[in-house]
Order: C-alpha cells, then sequence, then structure tokens
C-alpha cells in the first residue's frame, strides 16, 4: 500500500494481528509499521497499534514524519559498505554501480525506495521479523558517512592537508654534536684500551 501526500511516499511494509483472549472471547488489535520518504534522501519509519487496521497505519505514518533523517548519498548508492543490526537481524547495505538497481527485499527494498536510493546491493542475515529488518536498517542508514565528514573527523581538510599541527622533528645538527662529543669523550677511554692491547703483545 503506497500513498503519496505533500510529496512524501508512504509504504505500509507490515501488519500484524494480535489476539488476546479473554472471559468473553477474543480481543484483535493491529499494529503496523510504515516507511516514509521524499525520495531525495529524507526517509522515517513508525510504529504503530490500534483495535482497527487504519488507525494504526495512521498512527505508524504519523510516527514515521515526525522522526525523519537524512541518509548520505553518492550518486545513487550508499557511501560505503554497513552492517546494521536489531536483535537477531543483521543487514548488509553495500554500494552498487549505476543501473544496478535496488536488490533488496521486504522492508529493507521499502526503506530504499523511500530514501531515493536506486543502486544498492543489500543482504538480511538472521530474523527476518519484519519490524527488526526496518530497525536495523536504518541502524545501518545511521552509520553511513560521506567523505567529507570522515575528513573533518579525522582533522583533514579539504585539499587534503592536516588542520592539527605535526609534531615538531627533531633538530638533526643538534643531534650530530651531541653524537661527536659523545665521541671525543669516548676517544681517550678507546685509545687506552688500545695502547694496553699493543703493550701486552710487545711483551708476550
Amino acid at each position: 500500500m503506497i500513498n503519496r501526500e505533500n510529496e512524501n511516499t508512504e509504504t505500509v511494509v507490515h501488519i500484524n494481528r494480535v489476539a488476546k483472549v479473554v472471559k468473553g472471547g477474543k480481543n484483535f488489535s493491529f499494529s503496523a509499521v510504515v516507511v516514509t520518504g521524499d525520495g531525495e534522501g529524507k526517509v522515517g519509519y513508525g510504529t504503530g497499534k490500534a483495535r482497527e487496521v487504519p488507525p494504526a497505519i495512521q498512527k505508524a505514518s504519523e510516527h514515521a514524519k515526525r522522526y525523519m533523517i537524512r541518509v548520505p548519498m553518492v550518486g545513487g548508492t550508499v557511501p560505503h559498505k554497513v552492517w546494521g543490526r536489531w536483535g537477531a537481524t543483521r543487514v548488509l547495505l553495500r554500494p552498487a554501480s549505476p543501473g544496478t538497481g535496488v536488490i533488496a527485499g521486504g522492508g529493507v527494498r521499502a526503506v530504499m525506495e523511500s530514501a531515493g536510493i536506486q543502486d544498492v546491493l543489500t543482504k538480511i542475515v538472521g530474523s527476518r521479523n519484519p519490524f527488526n529488518v526496518v530497525r536495523a536498517t536504518f541502524d545501518a542508514l545511521g552509520q553511513l558517512m560521506t567523505r567529507e565528514q570522515v575528513r573533518r573527523l579525522r582533522g583533514v581538510d579539504i585539499g587534503g592537508e592536516t588542520t592539527e599541527t605535526s609534531p615538531e622533528l627533531p633538530d638533526v645538527e643538534k643531534t650530530d654534536e651531541v653524537s661527536e662529543a659523545s665521541v671525543e669523550e669516548e676517544g681517550p677511554a678507546a685509545g687506552a684500551v688500545a695502547d694496553e692491547g699493543n703493550k701486552e703483545g710487545e711483551t708476550s
């Protein structure tokens, strides 16, 4: 189910029915997970519970719009390989060359298409619970970083020069003077040992 409202795409990933057994019978309730995005790098997800399906979807949609994140992209793919995890679910996102398309299934595809990612390779490892898959996918998206962000964290500017002051190198001339002074001090002692060795050779 896809709805377009205010230029945002809403995708209902999964609807779960829960039955609670009571004295008079069973009470049914529904929980839904919805992914929404503008197709230009902003995406969010939400969950909602209600006695009927439409109110559960509405609650999930409002929650998704309230907590949207910005996904860093390079062209139409993700910047680098990343693993996301939630519970027993692990999701792999890997960059792909242009024209590859969205190689994903279930909740991962809904998140990628809503975010506007056109080329990506994905893999789900472990539990395939739709709720956990969506959460693990957003955990992976939250770890993505662009090249500029990495350079900024490492203290490297755009030109490639470090912004931090480099440690001072030892003065070569001073070290040479020290080594020469030490040689001069050790010189007489070494000469005395050599003279003693020559004398012993002559006596023998």
